[in-house]
């Protein structure tokens, strides 16, 4: 069996949604400091709805077909639906990783979570901190001073 699925190697070579949205209405960027992976995911949102999706990603060919995939599983999606992708699902949309690449999965994730975030802080738009899984989401940046 081959190291990377079909999808994975596709994704890889050929990632959808790469580049930066100028006035993305929310940016997230996250990191692994063990792999030295860095995604940035932007969002544009209109009426609720994710209307573009575009990343950033230095990393592995895992990380990079992970980005690209999330950005196709959430485009054209509502936030809330976009909120509740999870890892798992990347990777299973992928055709599966390489458990020691499943971290990969995982940044996709969180940089979906962290971008949504920064979109309702920078609206004042309430919501639940139950809702953000990745640690950083997780809190207020004020509960840090």
């Amino acid at each position: 069996m081959a190291l990377y699925s079909e999808k994975v190697m596709d994704h890889f070579k050929n990632p959808r949604n790469v580049g930066i949205i100028e006035d993305a209405d929310g940016i997230g960027e996250v990191g692994n400091a063990k792999c030295g992976d860095i995604m940035k995911m932007y969002i544009k949102v209109k009426d609720g709805i994710l209307v573009d999706v575009k990343f950033e990603t230095f990393g592995c060919g895992s990380a990079i077909a992970s980005s690209s995939m999330a950005t196709e599983m959430i485009k054209g999606k509502p936030l809330s639906e976009a909120l509740s992708l999870t890892n798992k699902a990347v990777a299973e949309a992928l055709d599966g990783l390489p458990a020691y690449k499943m971290h990969c999965s995982v940044l996709a994730e969180q940089a979906v979570q962290s971008a949504i975030l920064d979109y309702y802080r920078k609206n004042n738009i309430p919501y639940d901190p139950a809702q953000f899984k990745c640690a950083h989401c997780a809190h207020d940046e004020d509960e840090d001073e």
